[in-house]
């Protein structure tokens, strides 16, 4: 099993958001749902805000500045 960033994803309720990706993002999106789902691929829309979440809890300068806040 690949050892990734991302763990098992939550199922929250989802608010709808449209975004554009670059061609080459949503290619390793896909790969990494691939990678992650282990047999039963994870759609890339469902990736994306598990990936900001755990970018943003990870920034330490976004955190000092959302305690300041």
């Amino acid at each position: 099993m690949t050892k990734l960033k991302l763990g098992p994803l939550a199922d929250d309720r989802p608010v709808k958001l449209t975004v554009e990706l670059p061609a080459s993002v949503h290619r390793d999106l896909v790969v990494y749902g691939e990678l992650l789902g282990e047999g039963s691929p994870i759609p890339p829309a469902r990736l994306i805000a598990p990936m900001l979440e755990r970018f943003m809890a990870t920034d330490r300068v976004f955190a000092k500045a959302r305690r300041d806040r």
